[in-house]
Parts: C-alpha cells; sequence; structure tokens
C-alpha cells in the first residue's frame, strides 16, 4: 500500500471535484489497500456506537436497510448482525471486493452503485438507511443532490440515520472533507420534510477530537 499524504490525498479530491467529477477519485483509496481492509485510511473498522446503540433499541426483523458509500463494510455488518436484511452499496468496485472477501458468510447484498443514479426498485424502499460521511467528501450541487437522493430511499414511515463531521456556519468552508455544518443537516427537514427524532452533536476520542453530528430522521406516512 502507499504510504498515506494528506496534502495529495486533498490536491487530488479538489483535482476532481474542479473537473466537475464528484465521485471518480473514490475507488483509489480502495485499490491502494491491495486487497487489506485494514489499510484504508479512513475506515473505522467499528460501527459508530451511536448506531450500535439505536439497533440494539431497534424492532429489526424483516426490516429493509441500506448502507451509503459502504467501504469496508462494518456499518452492513453491524446491521445484518442485527437482523437487518441489508443492502450495501459503494461506487468503488475495489471497496465492494474488499467487503465480499471480508464478509465471505455474509447474507449482505453487496452492490456497485452510484447515489446519483441508483436502481429504480430502490426508491422509497428501505425502512432504515444509514448515511456516514458520503456527503462531507462531495462539493457543490453534489452534495444537494446525495442528500435529496438519501431521502428518496426512506420508505414512508422509515427512518435515515445521519452521521458526519460538523463544523460552525461559515467555518471551514475550504476543507476535504468539507465538514456539515446544522444549517445544511437542518435541510433533511426543511427541504426534504422529514421528521427529526433525535440529534446528537459530540466530539470523538480522536486526538485532537473532532465534533461529529448524528442524527435520526423520519419520513411521514402520508
Amino acid at each position: 500500500m502507499k504510504e498515506f499524504d494528506s496534502e495529495a490525498y486533498k490536491k487530488m479530491v479538489k483535482e476532481h471535484q474542479d473537473n466537475d467529477e464528484p465521485t471518480s477519485w473514490c475507488d483509489s483509496i480502495y485499490k491502494d489497500a491491495k486487497g487489506d481492509y485494514r489499510k484504508v485510511f479512513w475506515s473505522d473498522l467499528e460501527s459508530n456506537p451511536y448506531l450500535l446503540e439505536y439497533i440494539s433499541n431497534d424492532k429489526s426483523d424483516g426490516k429493509k436497510a441500506i448502507v451509503i458509500g459502504c467501504g469496508v463494510g462494518d456499518d452492513a455488518f453491524s446491521l445484518s448482525e442485527a437482523g437487518y436484511k441489508v443492502t450495501s452499496f459503494d461506487i468503488s468496485p475495489s471497496a465492494i471486493d474488499l467487503c465480499k472477501n471480508r464478509y465471505v458468510n455474509s447474507k449482505i447484498d453487496f452492490l456497485v452503485a452510484d447515489l446519483f443514479d441508483y436502481p429504480s426498485s430502490w426508491f422509497e424502499n428501505f425502512d432504515l438507511v444509514y448515511e456516514c460521511n458520503t456527503i462531507q467528501i462531495l462539493s457543490g450541487k453534489y452534495r444537494t443532490l446525495a442528500r435529496e437522493k438519501i431521502s428518496s430511499l426512506i420508505k414512508k414511515g422509515g427512518s435515515v440515520l445521519v452521521s458526519c463531521r460538523s463544523r460552525i456556519e461559515g467555518k471551514q468552508e475550504n476543507d476535504i472533507p468539507k465538514p456539515l455544518d446544522k444549517k445544511e443537516i437542518n435541510k433533511f427537514v426543511n427541504q426534504d420534510k422529514l421528521k427529526e427524532i433525535s440529534f446528537i452533536s459530540y466530539f470523538d476520542n480522536q486526538e485532537p477530537a473532532i465534533w461529529h453530528f448524528f442524527a435520526e430522521y423520519k419520513k411521514s406516512i402520508f
């Protein structure tokens, strides 16, 4: 694997963003791992504790869940172990190969797919949608489009869990990845007409600690 160079990574992402190629760089991150899921630099190799708390309190039997930009599959595995019927996708073929090799005997449906052009059968088809750190790697109009597409996957009465880095409005405007501020994440409510069920603002245990949001939004049954 290539040694991770944060500045080179940010430069690469910025070049693709400037060329209106919002996700074409993603596969290179997983290719560089050369088949070892443990060497994907942004993977925590464990699920967010707030996700684990949520699914431990949810009656999951028979429910359909989908994981957006699943990476190396930790969240999909946690949901599957809790009893959900899980669809887990990433735009990176190398990421999906890592998932399939890591979870050989799982019931998870790991797929290569594009959030911006997902299969029509997915529309309003999932009881639970899990979005973790996808919007923040995008820029401009693609952040709005990603949020809209994520909301469109939720069936009536279903929920989306959104996990992301956070920032104060007007700050860190040029960061890569660019965290979400409260105004942007509130568009799940103000623009997509979902209901906020819970909202957590917290600092993780990294050094230095990074500020995060973890929220649940629900789609009306009407």
